[in-house]
């Protein structure tokens, strides 16, 4: 990124020619980020793993939840809605830096958008798991962590998989989210 930073200053956006392969460069790498995505997707179709996975998710203070809910899926469900996920911030920063670019005229975030996507894909945990064929353990072992966010977790926790938790969470009162 730094290195993406220092190229960035160095090139002349008032050059047309410049403009068209920095444009170039961040289409070919916003197409890739997108390709390396829908081949995981397809590779996790072709696995199908309808193994059950339970686990606790933590309740969300920011929209006001209190209590923790049991989540009740499939490994292959779990995958596909992390992979989503990953796909609409794909789009999200499609979206920011065209309005950066088309509207403000700024063209220093098409340089940085235009690595900065394929290593966040290569660097994914489903992308890891099935592109790479890592094993699912350790950091890549499901439910994945959640990150600290933008205020650095404050008061957060990740998902809870240890039967306690779950037990405690199938008997409780709020009952648990089976997604299908």
């Amino acid at each position: 990124m730094l290195v993406s930073m220092q190229v960035s200053r160095k090139l002349d956006f008032e050059d047309p020619t410049v403009l068209f392969y920095v444009r170039v460069a961040y289409v070919t790498g916003t197409v890739a980020t997108l390709l390396i995505y829908y081949y995981t997707q397809y590779l996790i179709n072709s696995k199908n793993d309808l193994s059950t996975l339970k686990y606790v998710e933590p309740p969300n203070t920011m929209a006001g939840e209190t209590e923790s809910k049991l989540v009740v899926t499939t490994v292959k469900d779990y995958d596909l809605k992390q992979l989503n996920s990953a796909i609409k911030g794909v789009f999200t920063s499609v979206a920011m830096t065209g309005f950066m670019h088309l509207y403000m005229k700024f063209a220093n975030p098409l340089v940085l958008q235009s690595i900065s996507p394929v290593k966040s894909a290569l660097e994914n945990n489903i992308v890891q798991i099935y592109l790479f064929k890592k094993p699912a353990s350790g950091d890549l072992k499901r439910p994945f962590k959640t990150s600290g966010g933008l205020f650095g977790g404050f008061g957060s926790q990740g998902p809870k998989t240890d039967k306690a938790s779950i037990e405690k969470a199938e008997t409780s009162g709020a009952g648990g989210v089976k997604e299908e």
